[in-house]
């Protein structure tokens, strides 16, 4: 399905498109169980013992059917559908005018592409080339990769791409990846800016007693067993912020949105709450640290679950979330400083590209990237040549 969209060109310049990639949320009642549907079929998230029946997997639309009427009750609580499609538009038009600025020699347009909801990935990369677009900068909106999420998404591109070339019918743009950014100083900025922001409203008695949780989702076992990089690309993140932070606060990593009966990764961050409270910790602060903009894992399990209902347990507590990144003008910058760095840097991407889980058995994994590390800027693309902020960042995986 193209979306109906039109977009208007200088014809003298390139035309690079960002694809902004993320899981996405049902924007209504009405798209919860196709959003469900999508992300429990899909195995490069969540390893289910699918259960075959023909062609038919049937475990994933049991587990969709019935979670249905749950997650809507939760989604009405926060308005009645997720916000994530509102807060990636926003922040890819300020992004884009922004690399518009750094980069005026080319023509610089967002675009959102989500794994489970629309406007969903294929359909977007469909409607880019319908643009008239040159060229992709596949831009993960998860700054720690994991297989799960930003390799998923990449997956879905690279079986895209393959499915159209088999179809006849081949994409004419040419593609480049920024695949993770967990330590970028700017994003490391925009963390403690926020997390000061909310320390400034606590007692300066209590300030430095607060116990900042950061809050990242949570992961099964068998998967960072096989060797995904995720749970250290966060750690580095944690660690980062609190280098920032110069340690002022004591902190933990926790881990929230399990789903299922098997190991996940621990502690649970609303276990982690309860359980520092009864040893005397008073006041609390949940950090978003793994997620760029709000949607149903702050809004409702850490401002209701962990947020409302905690303190109804525990009326004697402080517990509080810092903001999330949304529209933070430091973020902001963050992002368009990665995409003016990737086209200044010929869209290459960093060796951790091209490396497999050492216990990896996805036979899509390999080619995507081995697709993804190879691409660059095309030649009808000079790098951008204005003035760009060096940023020096490490990425662990």
């Amino acid at each position: 399905m193209l979306l109906n969209l039109s977009r208007a060109y200088s014809t003298a310049r390139p035309k690079v498109g960002v694809l902004m990639l993320n899981l996405g949320g049902p924007e209504n009642s009405a798209a919860v169980h196709p959003f469900l549907l999508r992300l429990f079929s899909d195995r490069d998230l969540i390893p289910l013992p699918f259960l075959q029946g023909g062609k038919t997997n049937l475990l994933p639309k049991f587990i969709a059917k019935r979670r249905t009427p749950k997650i809507i009750e939760q989604y009405d609580k926060i308005g009645g559908g997720s916000p994530i499609k509102m807060w990636t538009e926003e922040q890819g038009n300020a992004m884009c005018q922004r690399v518009s600025e750094l980069c005026p020699e080319m023509d610089i347009v967002n675009y959102t592409g989500f794994r489970y909801a629309e406007p969903l990935t294929e359909d977007a990369m469909d409607q880019m080339e319908a643009d008239g677009i040159e060229h992709c900068i596949a831009f993960t909106q998860y700054p720690q990769y994991s297989c799960s999420t930003t390799g998923s998404s990449f997956n879905g591109m690279y079986r895209h791409i393959i499915k159209r070339q088999k179809d006849g019918n081949p994409m004419k743009m040419t593609f480049s990846a920024i695949d993770r950014w967990a330590t970028h100083p700017l994003l490391i900025k925009s963390f403690a800016e926020l997390i000061n922001k909310q320390l400034d409203t606590v007692d300066p008695k209590d300030r430095s007693k607060v116990v900042l949780l950061f809050s990242a989702h949570s992961l099964p076992m068998s998967v960072v067993n096989r060797g995904d990089p995720y749970p250290q690309e966060v750690s580095a993140t944690v660690e980062h912020v609190m280098r920032e932070l110069n340690y002022s606060n004591p902190y933990r990593l926790v881990w929230q949105s399990k789903v299922g009966p098997s190991a996940w990764l621990g502690a649970p961050t609303d276990e982690a709450i309860k359980g520092l409270i009864k040893r005397g910790n008073k006041n609390l602060m949940m950090v978003p640290i793994a997620f760029t903009s709000d949607h149903i894992e702050t809004l409702y399990e850490m401002d209701i679950e962990y947020g409302e209902e905690m303190r109804e347990e525990f009326p004697d507590a402080n517990i509080m979330r810092c903001e999330s990144l949304n529209m933070h003008p430091t973020f902001i910058e963050c992002l368009s400083q990665l995409v003016a760095s990737h086209l200044k840097s010929e869209g290459k991407t960093i060796p951790q590209m091209a490396l497999r889980c050492p216990m990896c058995d996805n036979p899509t994994c390999g080619p995507m990237r081995g697709f993804f590390s190879s691409r660059q800027l095309p030649k009808n693309i000079a790098p951008c040549e204005d003035e760009v902020k060096e940023e020096s960042f490490e990425s662990f995986g």
